[in-house]
Protein backbone atom coordinates (compact mmCIF):
# COMPACT_ATOMS: atom_id res chain seq x y z
CA UNK A 1 0.00 0.00 0.00
CA UNK A 2 1.46 3.34 -1.05
CA UNK A 3 0.14 6.67 0.16
CA UNK A 4 0.67 9.91 -1.68
CA UNK A 5 -2.27 12.28 -1.26
CA UNK A 6 -5.77 12.66 0.10
CA UNK A 7 -8.85 13.86 -1.75
CA UNK A 8 -12.07 13.89 0.21
CA UNK A 9 -13.82 16.28 -2.14
CA UNK A 10 -13.57 19.38 0.05
CA UNK A 11 -14.59 22.58 -1.74
CA UNK A 12 -14.68 25.34 0.89
CA UNK A 13 -11.66 27.14 2.29
CA UNK A 14 -12.01 25.35 5.63
CA UNK A 15 -12.25 22.01 3.89
CA UNK A 16 -9.18 22.73 1.77
CA UNK A 17 -7.18 23.45 4.91
CA UNK A 18 -8.48 20.26 6.52
CA UNK A 19 -7.47 18.28 3.44
CA UNK A 20 -4.04 19.92 3.63
CA UNK A 21 -3.71 18.84 7.26
CA UNK A 22 -4.63 15.30 6.31
CA UNK A 23 -2.02 15.31 3.57
CA UNK A 24 0.54 16.40 6.16
CA UNK A 25 -0.34 13.38 8.28
CA UNK A 26 -0.29 11.02 5.31
CA UNK A 27 3.21 12.14 4.37
CA UNK A 28 4.38 11.14 7.85
CA UNK A 29 2.55 7.82 7.57
CA UNK A 30 4.42 6.58 4.53
CA UNK A 31 7.28 5.32 6.68
CA UNK A 32 4.82 3.78 9.12
CA UNK A 33 3.21 1.80 6.32
CA UNK A 34 6.60 0.69 5.08
CA UNK A 35 7.50 -0.36 8.61
CA UNK A 36 4.47 -2.63 8.65
CA UNK A 37 5.18 -3.90 5.14
CA UNK A 38 8.53 -5.33 6.20
CA UNK A 39 6.64 -7.92 8.23
CA UNK A 40 4.85 -9.08 5.08
CA UNK A 41 8.02 -10.61 3.66
CA UNK A 42 7.99 -14.43 3.30
CA UNK A 43 10.92 -14.94 5.66
CA UNK A 44 9.33 -12.89 8.42
CA UNK A 45 5.95 -14.55 7.88
CA UNK A 46 7.39 -18.07 8.16
CA UNK A 47 8.83 -17.13 11.56
CA UNK A 48 5.44 -15.75 12.59
CA UNK A 49 3.67 -18.97 11.59
CA UNK A 50 6.14 -21.00 13.60
CA UNK A 51 5.56 -18.85 16.69
CA UNK A 52 1.79 -18.93 16.13
CA UNK A 53 1.81 -22.71 16.11
CA UNK A 54 3.97 -22.81 19.22
CA UNK A 55 1.66 -20.31 20.94
CA UNK A 56 -1.33 -22.49 20.17
CA UNK A 57 0.43 -25.29 22.01
CA UNK A 58 0.93 -23.15 25.10
CA UNK A 59 4.40 -21.76 24.45
CA UNK A 60 4.27 -18.37 26.19
CA UNK A 61 7.75 -17.40 25.01
CA UNK A 62 6.62 -17.80 21.41
CA UNK A 63 3.71 -15.43 21.92
CA UNK A 64 5.99 -13.01 23.72
CA UNK A 65 8.13 -12.94 20.57
CA UNK A 66 5.07 -12.14 18.47
CA UNK A 67 4.16 -9.28 20.81
CA UNK A 68 7.67 -7.84 20.76
CA UNK A 69 7.80 -8.05 16.98
CA UNK A 70 4.44 -6.43 16.23
CA UNK A 71 3.84 -4.19 19.25
CA UNK A 72 5.17 -1.05 17.61
CA UNK A 73 2.99 -1.49 14.52
CA UNK A 74 -0.12 -2.10 16.61
CA UNK A 75 0.72 0.86 18.86
CA UNK A 76 0.77 3.15 15.81
CA UNK A 77 -2.66 1.91 14.78
CA UNK A 78 -4.17 2.30 18.24
CA UNK A 79 -2.90 5.89 18.49
CA UNK A 80 -5.63 6.64 15.95
CA UNK A 81 -8.25 5.46 18.43
CA UNK A 82 -7.01 7.21 21.55
CA UNK A 83 -4.42 9.89 22.14
CA UNK A 84 -4.58 9.44 25.90
CA UNK A 85 -1.42 7.53 26.74
CA UNK A 86 -2.91 5.36 29.47
CA UNK A 87 -5.93 4.43 27.37
CA UNK A 88 -3.67 3.86 24.38
CA UNK A 89 -1.55 1.37 26.33
CA UNK A 90 -4.68 -0.45 27.49
CA UNK A 91 -5.97 -0.69 23.92
CA UNK A 92 -2.68 -2.13 22.70
CA UNK A 93 -2.83 -4.72 25.47
CA UNK A 94 -6.44 -5.51 24.59
CA UNK A 95 -5.44 -6.24 21.01
CA UNK A 96 -2.83 -8.81 22.02
CA UNK A 97 -5.09 -10.38 24.64
CA UNK A 98 -7.90 -10.74 22.10
CA UNK A 99 -5.47 -12.09 19.52
CA UNK A 100 -4.19 -14.69 21.98
CA UNK A 101 -7.71 -15.80 22.90
CA UNK A 102 -8.62 -15.97 19.20
CA UNK A 103 -5.43 -17.67 18.05
CA UNK A 104 -7.22 -20.86 17.02
CA UNK A 105 -9.34 -18.85 14.55
CA UNK A 106 -6.29 -17.61 12.62
CA UNK A 107 -6.33 -19.71 9.44
CA UNK A 108 -2.89 -18.62 8.20
CA UNK A 109 -4.35 -17.60 4.82
CA UNK A 110 -2.90 -14.10 5.19
CA UNK A 111 0.14 -12.71 7.04
CA UNK A 112 -0.23 -12.70 10.81
CA UNK A 113 0.21 -8.90 10.95
CA UNK A 114 -2.79 -8.46 8.61
CA UNK A 115 -4.94 -10.57 10.93
CA UNK A 116 -3.58 -8.63 13.91
CA UNK A 117 -4.42 -5.29 12.29
CA UNK A 118 -7.97 -6.47 11.76
CA UNK A 119 -8.28 -7.23 15.47
CA UNK A 120 -6.76 -3.82 16.28
CA UNK A 121 -9.42 -2.04 14.23
CA UNK A 122 -12.16 -4.07 15.92
CA UNK A 123 -10.83 -3.24 19.40
CA UNK A 124 -10.49 0.45 18.55
CA UNK A 125 -13.93 0.67 16.98
CA UNK A 126 -15.45 -0.99 20.04
CA UNK A 127 -13.71 1.57 22.24
CA UNK A 128 -15.17 4.44 20.22
CA UNK A 129 -18.67 3.01 20.57
CA UNK A 130 -18.18 2.69 24.31
CA UNK A 131 -17.12 6.34 24.45
CA UNK A 132 -20.36 7.38 22.75
CA UNK A 133 -22.49 5.25 25.07
CA UNK A 134 -20.72 6.75 28.08
CA UNK A 135 -20.88 10.27 26.59
CA UNK A 136 -17.11 10.71 26.88
CA UNK A 137 -16.47 12.47 23.60
CA UNK A 138 -14.75 15.86 23.64
CA UNK A 139 -16.50 18.82 22.02
CA UNK A 140 -15.08 20.56 18.97
CA UNK A 141 -16.77 23.90 18.33
CA UNK A 142 -16.92 26.18 15.32
CA UNK A 143 -14.96 28.73 17.37
CA UNK A 144 -12.14 26.22 17.73
CA UNK A 145 -12.24 25.66 13.99
CA UNK A 146 -12.11 29.40 13.33
CA UNK A 147 -9.05 29.61 15.58
CA UNK A 148 -7.38 26.91 13.49
CA UNK A 149 -8.14 28.75 10.26
CA UNK A 150 -6.43 31.83 11.66
CA UNK A 151 -3.12 29.96 11.93
CA UNK A 152 -1.01 29.70 8.74
CA UNK A 153 -0.89 26.11 7.57
CA UNK A 154 2.92 26.05 7.50
CA UNK A 155 2.96 26.83 11.24
CA UNK A 156 0.91 23.75 12.11
CA UNK A 157 3.14 20.77 12.86
CA UNK A 158 2.29 17.22 11.79
CA UNK A 159 1.60 16.35 15.43
CA UNK A 160 -0.77 19.30 15.78
CA UNK A 161 -2.47 18.40 12.51
CA UNK A 162 -3.01 14.84 13.73
CA UNK A 163 -4.53 16.17 16.96
CA UNK A 164 -6.88 18.46 15.03
CA UNK A 165 -8.04 15.65 12.75
CA UNK A 166 -8.55 13.35 15.73
CA UNK A 167 -10.66 15.92 17.59
CA UNK A 168 -12.65 16.83 14.50
CA UNK A 169 -13.51 13.27 13.49
CA UNK A 170 -14.41 12.51 17.10
CA UNK A 171 -17.57 14.55 16.57
CA UNK A 172 -18.86 11.99 14.07
CA UNK A 173 -20.62 8.72 14.91
CA UNK A 174 -18.08 5.87 15.35
CA UNK A 175 -18.99 4.20 12.05
CA UNK A 176 -18.42 7.39 10.07
CA UNK A 177 -15.30 8.20 12.03
CA UNK A 178 -13.88 4.75 11.34
CA UNK A 179 -14.35 4.80 7.59
CA UNK A 180 -12.89 8.31 7.21
CA UNK A 181 -9.93 7.44 9.43
CA UNK A 182 -9.13 4.27 7.51
CA UNK A 183 -9.77 5.70 4.04
CA UNK A 184 -8.33 9.20 4.31
CA UNK A 185 -6.05 9.37 7.35
CA UNK A 186 -4.45 5.94 7.05
CA UNK A 187 -4.93 5.81 3.27
CA UNK A 188 -6.42 2.32 2.89
CA UNK A 189 -8.32 1.65 -0.32
CA UNK A 190 -11.86 0.25 -0.45
CA UNK A 191 -10.76 -3.39 -0.54
CA UNK A 192 -8.34 -2.99 2.37
CA UNK A 193 -10.92 -1.08 4.41
CA UNK A 194 -13.47 -3.82 3.78
CA UNK A 195 -11.00 -6.42 5.03
CA UNK A 196 -10.14 -4.50 8.18
CA UNK A 197 -13.74 -3.71 9.09
CA UNK A 198 -15.42 -6.88 7.91
CA UNK A 199 -17.79 -4.79 5.77
CA UNK A 200 -18.54 -5.42 2.11
CA UNK A 201 -16.84 -3.18 -0.45
CA UNK A 202 -20.23 -1.71 -1.35
CA UNK A 203 -20.84 -0.86 2.30
CA UNK A 204 -17.45 0.86 2.53
CA UNK A 205 -18.27 3.01 -0.50
CA UNK A 206 -21.73 3.95 0.79
CA UNK A 207 -20.45 4.65 4.31
CA UNK A 208 -17.66 6.83 2.93
CA UNK A 209 -20.15 9.01 1.02
CA UNK A 210 -22.42 9.33 4.06
CA UNK A 211 -19.55 10.17 6.39
CA UNK A 212 -18.20 12.86 4.05
CA UNK A 213 -21.64 14.47 3.88
CA UNK A 214 -21.94 14.51 7.67
CA UNK A 215 -18.49 16.04 8.00
CA UNK A 216 -19.39 18.85 5.60
CA UNK A 217 -22.63 19.58 7.49
CA UNK A 218 -20.58 20.24 10.61
CA UNK A 219 -19.34 23.48 9.00
CA UNK A 220 -22.32 24.98 7.16
CA UNK A 221 -20.86 28.50 7.25
CA UNK A 222 -17.29 27.54 6.33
Amino acid sequence: MYLYSVNIGFITNAEIILSSLMNRIISDNVQNVMDIAEYDQPEAESIDIEDVNLSRNGDNEAYKRLIEKHQQSIAKIMWRFSRDRLTHEELVQDVFVEAYLSMMTYKQQSPFIHWLRKIAVRVGYRYWKEQVRNKQRANFTLQQWDNILAVPDEKISSEQAAEIIHNLLEQLPPRDRLVLTLRFVDGYDVKQTAYLTGWSKSMVKVQTIRAKRKLKKMFPDA
